[in-house]
């Protein structure tokens, strides 16, 4: 009999050998999982210290919106802190309808399905709609719950360089016939550029297969009034599905997919994320249809959020810095090698600017960045601060 001591042992021994994040904290340079004591939309404390927040996605700077607050406390206090169940069983609330309604209506698409997650949408949709005999073509630069939902599909995986759409015809092209579904996000979340829906509408139309965009980073970003990449080109009715999260411009936690009434059907009845995770709160739900409201009638959030994108932009290229194709408030800032950008990070923070440093195997391994991102809520003097920092520390450590 095989020594279950031995099993463990075996099991647990690459924990042992995990050693990268101690050694970063050793040195003084582990960046993540930062407890934050207090924020006030652009600003966090963090240790004690206030720090200007240039890592969130909070794009519209909703988190902190009385409509919002008092539409979730009110939830809260008419249905309690939580569902206790899935949406499949008793978990749905007249608040989930009415947001997927809404959200129905907002996007253009006839139906939608509120997902507890913006990871379990996409989880929901990938492992649920392809089966065996079918493929999922994906862009290497998915997001990971692209990725893992194929990992749980019946379907056959093709992967295809970032952008790369002669491959993926030559990809599709071999499978004449079969089932084929193309997701890719509408925009990249390290990168901060957007997918070319039209050319891959034009590929998907010509090899009979759906398209779906995960719309994590558009929803309030893109479009003419923030509905998303397939609004941004005017595409929207020709795209099959559109995913989406709650915890980026609509300041909650949760996801959705807006497609086909008989799509929608099929997933509320078939998707095991979905059906066996407890639903959304009622606080979280009512804070989404609040934040929809704001999205909805208050455009100068959005105008304001791109007039700081190229305030960011324009001022970091004129500094020098390398910030990729980007063309959304998502904009890296391109360190290369992986420990000075864990440096230029400490210097960054310990100025009072909060980033994300992004490393392997998020990016590849000389492509190391810090992400920032901008929010509609920063100021101009906060801008100008940041920029001032970036400029300092890059001149310092020789970036500059």
């Amino acid at each position: 009999m095989d020594n279950p001591t031995l099993q463990k042992v075996a099991l647990f021994q690459k924990c042992s050998n995990f050693s990268t994040a101690r050694d970063l904290e050793k040195a003084g340079l582990y960046p993540y999982f930062k407890p934050i004591s207090d924020s006030q939309d652009t600003t966090v404390t963090i240790e004690g210290e206030e720090k200007i927040m240039m890592g969130s996605n909070n794009y519209l700077g909703i988190t902190h919106h009385p409509k919002v607050l008092e539409a979730s406390k009110e939830a809260m206090d008419r249905l309690g802190s939580g569902c206790t169940g899935s949406r499949f069983l008793n978990g749905t609330l007249d608040l989930h309808e009415q947001l997927e309604s809404r959200l129905a209506a907002f996007i253009g698409k006839e139906s939608a399905l509120v997902f507890s997650t913006g990871y379990q949408a996409n989880l929901g949709v990938v492992s649920c709609l392809p089966g065996r005999g079918d493929f999922i073509m994906m862009d290497k630069l998915d997001h990971a719950s692209i990725v893992d939902g194929a990992r749980m599909a019946y379907a056959t995986t093709e992967r295809f360089n970032h952008g790369d759409l002669g491959q993926l015809d030559r990809l599709m092209s071999k499978h004449p016939g079969k089932g084929m579904m193309v997701m890719v996000d509408g925009v990249y979340s390290m990168e901060g550029n957007i997918a070319d829906v039209p050319a891959l509408l034009k590929l998907t139309q010509k090899h009979g297969a759906a398209l779906v965009l995960d719309d994590a980073h558009s929803i309030g970003v893109m479009g003419p009034n923030g509905e998303g990449t397939a609004a941004h080109f005017g595409l929207t009715d020709e795209v099959d599905i559109i995913s989406g999260t709650f915890s980026k411009s609509l300041g909650s936690i949760g996801g959705f997919v807006a497609a086909s009434e008989e799509v929608i059907h099929y997933l509320r009845n078939n998707s095991r994320p979905m059906i066996f995770s407890a639903a959304l709160p009622p606080s979280n739900t009512a804070g989404v249809l609040a934040a929809l409201d704001i999205l909805e009638n208050d455009s100068e959030r959005r105008e304001r959020l791109w007039e700081n994108t190229k305030k960011w932009q324009t001022g970091m290229k004129g500094l020098g810095f390398d910030i990729g194709p980007t063309k959304t408030p998502i904009v890296p800032v391109l360190i290369g090698p992986f420990e000075d950008t864990f440096k230029f990070w400490r210097e960054v923070y310990e100025a009072g600017v909060f980033t994300n440093p992004v490393v392997p195997p998020a990016v590849p391994p000389s492509e190391c960045r810090l992400r920032t991102s901008l929010m509609s809520s920063h100021t101009d003097e906060q801008i100008d601060f940041a920029l001032e920092t970036f400029a300092r520390i890059g001149k310092k450590m020789g970036v500059l």
